[in-house]
């Protein structure tokens, strides 16, 4: 590729075929009325509760933030799996300032730590080129070793341990104020206690209506003041990675970083700039773990969700709002084991089935409309795959349907496995239409001949 068309080829990259707002909207609300019916016809209330979109909503920012660091570093070229292991730091950094200055300076030094944790990953894959996939391993072992070590060293002793520290705990840190909407969704003012309308319509359990208002509740009604600027950032990412010279330079070395440089970018210089950013975004998440979801630090507290941010990313397809699309659906299927348990499990099963149905529908029309076009392999396998698809959607929506009408609830054990078995499900299905960077992972030296 020439230098004078990187521009373009990134401008472009990912825009053909992608779907607008209003389809965005059709699918939503289409989806909503169908889980809204199968809400109705198996009586499983919790489906679209406001306590269900409201733990959705805390369950899913972690990960969303995990994700979006993620991004951030892959637009630039550099993979980075290392996102569990900033997040690690930023949960033990955000404690440690937390629980003496406050949730605030937490929050501050979460992504501090996190951002520290993105500067060794750049300096290891940047600077000496290791391959990326090793220094994001290392960089796991040594965030999880690190801060279990820190923690014995400092939370088990003197005024930390009488705060209630221990060598695998911090004391516990105050957390951050919620906001809920008065007249809509409750709460008190100065001794007066608000109308809830919401709720009132939520208790009704009408078809739709009530879901609608159960949904709006939940963003409404107890929401962190964090939580409100983790959605902020899906907007600010998406106008400067896609809207500013910065963001197009980042990502130009994610596409091309030889013609790139050609065309005076510093590839050095942005690549670690996303990369620490990719890191302060992770130790965010860890800040919002401490701050948010539980009071205090506990080894083991990210629970993996670093590994589901990653995934995430690759569901969005690499852009901001597809991650926070993909961070909802782990962040409901979590709610759903937290809250629901079998019975709203069951109805989902309904509700995946019919979905399963409609993909099966689209892959035959899909495959028709390919058919007449046919003229080489190629195009044969890609129709032989599109009927493949759809046979094979069929079956699984007819033994999802069979469950459904044998059982009343699903297994306690399937519920807990729900999130990582969305998650596998999920990167499966999806990853026929994905397209990463062109460059992400391949080692870059300036000057050198490609």
């Amino acid at each position: 590729m020439t230098a004078t068309g990187v521009l373009a080829r990134v401008k472009a990259a990912g825009g053909a075929g992608r779907l607008r707002w209003p389809h965005h909207l059709l699918i939503a609300s289409g989806l909503l009325v169908l889980l809204s019916f199968v809400r109705v016809l198996d009586g499983a209330d919790d489906v679209t509760s406001s306590g269900t979109v409201s733990a959705a909503l805390r369950l899913a920012v972690p990960i969303f933030l995990a994700g979006l660091g993620g991004l951030w570093s892959e637009r630039s070229g550099v993979i980075n799996i290392g996102l569990e292991g900033m997040m690690i730091l930023g949960t033990w950094t955000g404690a440690w300032a937390g629980y003496q200055w406050g949730p605030w300076a937490g929050v501050v030094f979460g992504v501090l730590g996190g951002a520290l944790g993105g500067l060794l990953h750049a300096v290891a894959t940047v600077t000496f080129g290791v391959d990326h996939i090793v220094s994001g391993v290392a960089i796991n072992i040594l965030g999880l070793g690190l801060t279990q070590f820190l923690a014995g060293l400092i939370f088990n002793t003197g005024e930390a341990k009488a705060l209630g520290g221990g060598p695998r705990q911090s004391p516990p840190v105050d957390p951050i104020r919620t906001l809920t909407l008065p007249v809509l969704s409750g709460g008190e003012i100065g001794g007066w206690k608000s109308p809830d309308w919401l709720g009132s319509l939520e208790r009704h359990h009408w078809f739709l209506v009530s879901d609608i208002a159960g949904i709006l509740r939940g963003l409404t009604s107890g929401m962190s003041l964090l939580t409100l600027v983790a959605i902020l950032l899906v907007p600010l990412s998406f106008l400067i990675l896609w809207r500013t010279a910065f963001g197009l330079r980042i990502r130009s070395c994610g596409e091309d970083p030889y013609a790139a440089e050609s065309l005076g970018v510093h590839v050095y210089r942005m690549k670690y700039a996303a990369v620490i950013i990719s890191g302060g975004f992770s130790g965010l998440a860890g800040a919002f773990l401490v701050t948010v979801a539980a009071p205090l630090y506990q080894d083991g507290q990210t629970g993996g969700r670093g590994y589901i941010g990653l995934a995430a990313m690759i569901f969005g397809n690499w852009r901001p709002g597809g991650l926070a699309a993909g961070s909802l659906l782990f962040g409901y299927t979590d709610a759903m084991n937290v809250r629901g348990g079998g019975q709203s499990v069951h109805a989902l099963l309904l509700f995946v089935a019919i979905l399963l149905v409609a993909v099966a529908g689209w892959q035959g029309a899909r495959a028709g409309r390919l058919r007449p076009q046919v003229a080489t392999d190629l195009g044969r396998r890609e129709v032989r795959g599109a009927y493949a698809g759809a046979v094979l959607s069929l079956v699984a929506a007819a033994g999802l349907l069979v469950w459904f009408l044998a059982s009343d609830s699903v297994p306690g054990e399937l519920v807990s496995f729900t999130p990582h078995l969305v998650t596998l499900l999920v990167l499966a299905l999806a990853s026929q239409r994905l397209r990463m960077p062109a460059a992400d992972g391949l080692r870059y030296r300036r000057g050198e001949a490609r």
